[in-house]
Parts: C-alpha cells; sequence; structure tokens
C-alpha cells in the first residue's frame, strides 16, 4: 500500500540506525531528504540506492501538495532528516498533517533523537518533562522565557554553540543562577559531553572552553 514513511537516521553514530529503517529506505519509491548531499553519505554507507529528493524548510511549503498527489497515485515515500526523527525541530510535521487530512497512511518508525538520551542522561526528573526546541531568535524570546520560568517541569532546549552562552546568560537572569542544568553536546559522536551543574557554573566552563557540535539543554523545574 501507498503510504508515507518517517524513518529516523542517526544523529552521529551509525550503528545507531535500526535494520528497520534500512529495509524501508530501500524498499520505499522515493526518499525525501532535507540535504541530499548529507543523506547521501548516509545511504552510500548502507548500500542504499533508493532515488532521493529534497525536500527541506524553504521549499516544504511548495512541495507537500504535489508529493501527497503522488502518494494518492500509488507511490510510496520515506521521509528523512539530516539526523535524528523527522519533524522534531526539523521538518516533516506538514507534510504528516496533509498526508492525514488527505487520508494517507503515515507511518513513523521508532529510533534516534538527540533529546532523549539527552534527558535521562542529566539526572533530573523525566518523569514529567516540556521540549521548547530552540528558543526564539528575537521577537517572543524575552515573553518566553518569562513563561517558561514558572514552568515546574523539566525543559528541553536545543541550541547551536554559538548562541549557548546567550542562552545560558538568558536563563541565569529569568530562572536564576542555582537553576539546575545539563548541557549535552555532540551526543553519539567521538567527543560526547555531558556537563551538570548549576546555570552559574556551566555558564562559567563554557565561557572558559567555548562549546563546538550540536547541543541539547535540560534544565530544572522551578520548585
Amino acid at each position: 500500500m501507498s503510504k508515507l514513511f518517517l524513518v529516523p537516521t542517526p544523529i552521529g553514530n551509525l550503528e545507531d540506525i535500526t535494520f528497520r529503517a534500512i529495509k524501508v529506505l530501500k524498499e520505499v519509491d522515493y526518499i525525501l531528504a532535507e540535504d541530499t548531499r548529507t543523506s547521501g553519505k548516509l545511504l552510500k554507507h548502507f548500500e542504499i540506492n533508493t532515488p532521493m529528493q529534497s525536500h527541506h524548510m524553504h521549499n516544504e511549503h511548495k512541495t507537500v501538495d504535489h508529493i501527497v498527489n503522488r502518494i494518492q497515485s500509488g507511490e510510496t515515500f520515506a521521509l528523512i532528516s539530516d539526523a535524528g526523527t523527522p519533524a522534531i525541530s526539523d521538518p516533516g510535521f506538514l507534510l504528516t498533517r496533509a498526508c492525514i487530512q488527505s487520508g494517507v497512511e503515515v507511518e513513523c518508525l521508532p529510533g534516534a533523537t538527540a533529546f532523549v538520551p539527552a534527558l535521562v542522561n542529566s539526572g533530573l526528573p523525566n518523569d514529567k518533562f516540556v521540549f521548547e526546541g530552540f528558543l526564539p531568535v528575537k521577537k517572543g524570546r524575552q515573553t518566553r522565557l518569562k513563561l517558561l520560568a514558572e514552568e515546574t517541569r523539566t525543559m528541553i532546549f536545543y541550541e547551536s554553540p554559538h548562541k549557548l552562552l546567550k542562552t545560558l546568560g538568558n536563563f541565569a537572569e529569568y530562572f536564576g543562577e542555582d537553576r539546575q542544568v545539563s548541557v549535552s553536546r555532540e551526543l553519539t559522536k567521538m567527543f560526547e559531553e555531558t556537563k551538570r551543574g548549576n546555570v552559574k557554573e556551566i555558564l562559567s566552563y563554557y565561557t572558559n572552553k567555548p562549546a563546538k557540535g550540536e547541543i541539547v539543554i535540560i534544565v530544572e523545574g522551578k520548585k
């Protein structure tokens, strides 16, 4: 049956892909990739020869209806992002919603996503948590931080290396310097690192040792 598969890919270590993901990527008619150059390396490694098409945040509004029509016509697609599970701070939501609204079957495979190991490894409460992804860069950032200052659940953020100090400084200002945080970077890769402590300690650490790589920040909720 023609459908859309959402297929997680490794966030670093290639051994984290599942047998099922490889099987699906080999069997579908087309693979929708966020960056065909990045995904091309992954597919070559696992000897996957399925044709790729570009599907990213800059073109997804224009391509969604066309892809849905092709699936309805009998073709099968797999959607992958550069790393991790599609639609988690990556393209995928618009296409998934459009397929569901059009009666197209959607199946999401389980697999890698960065925030789960960062959360579990943080040592902070994980029975209840809220995923915030990337904070607004400018408009709405202050409003969001003021709202989150009252959040009692553990909070999860994604951040880029060059904005880490700014974000930690914001946490010190709005959440307080004593709030516990855990910063995980380069998850599953050779230089994986997790630093735990209060905001003041972690801010000091990364001020003296600039961070590199993809970053997940876990923040303790308000007590």
